[in-house]
């Protein structure tokens, strides 16, 4: 290379650098605002919907591969404007209902702009593909400028993450010519998978009903008091007292009561 190819390509190289680290940025702050939820959930409630996460970025051969194969310029902008899925974050769930819990909060995040939500689990692809597929805008402060970057985020089951790794191993292997008694086969996994899914979906909600029912007993017995056998009811202007935190128990373990002033 003479010295003036030598600068064009320090130079092309440095805007491919910075292009593609802009995009590695917005993965990593998505990736932040999924590990907020996910602390939120183990500090503050009983279970945590988001099983894991993993983000991957298109190499700059697969992005160039994918704008020949559509049939679009070869330019940053063209990048920019026609490749939606440079940026790719996957969340792995344990029930269908956590998907839309989680696709709900992304929703909820005002910095977060919603460009487009495919639903593949109420309507599968023809292969059995299930998983929600959302297209976030999010933005991205550089030091000269602020970039909005699209992000693919992929919202699934374990059981859909499964069939879906393994449906990806096996077209790899037959280099995407795979048999139609294993495209079948494939279909059926996919069905039986689904099925799994709706019955640990319906599992988990009798769960959580039988969860409530044993905390409203438990809400119940400690209203009442047993002596010898014979049950008392707490008084309910009692009870309403401990509503209003007017019933205290001090550092000896003498309980309190607070009268509001007679009328």
């Amino acid at each position: 290379m003479n010295p003036l190819q030598v600068d064009q390509f320090k130079k092309f190289k440095n805007e491919i650098t910075r292009f593609m680290m802009v995009y590695k940025f917005a993965l990593d702050a998505m990736e932040t605002k999924i590990e907020i939820l996910q602390e939120e959930f183990h500090f503050l409630h009983d279970y945590n919907p988001i099983e894991n996460t993993k983000s991957r970025l298109k190499s700059p051969e697969s992005i160039i591969k994918k704008l020949y194969r559509k049939g679009f310029d070869i330019s940053f902008s063209s990048i920019k404007n026609n490749i939606k899925d440079i940026a790719g974050l996957r969340i792995t769930c344990s029930f269908i209902s956590d998907i839309y819990r989680i696709s709900e909060m992304l929703r909820n995040q005002h910095d977060l702009k919603i460009l487009e939500v495919k639903d593949y689990i109420k309507t599968p692809k023809p292969n059995g593909y299930q998983s929600l597929h959302m297209l976030i805008e999010i933005p991205i402060f550089m030091s000269d400028r602020q970039e909005l970057v699209c992000i693919e985020v992929q919202i699934r089951t374990i059981a859909m993450d499964f069939w879906a790794s393994l449906e990806h191993k096996i077209f790899y292997k037959y280099n995407q010519a795979v048999p139609p008694r294993l495209l079948q086969e494939l279909k059926e996994a996919a069905d039986s998978a689904s099925l799994l899914d709706q019955q640990m979906e319906r599992l988990h909600r009798e769960i959580e009903e039988i969860k409530e029912e044993q905390m409203e007993d438990a809400e119940e017995e400690l209203k009442r008091i047993i002596i010898n056998d014979q049950q008392f009811s707490l008084p309910a202007a009692l009870l309403a007292l401990i509503d209003t935190g007017s019933v205290k128990v001090d550092v000896e373990g003498e309980v309190k009561v607070e009268l509001p002033p007679a009328p």
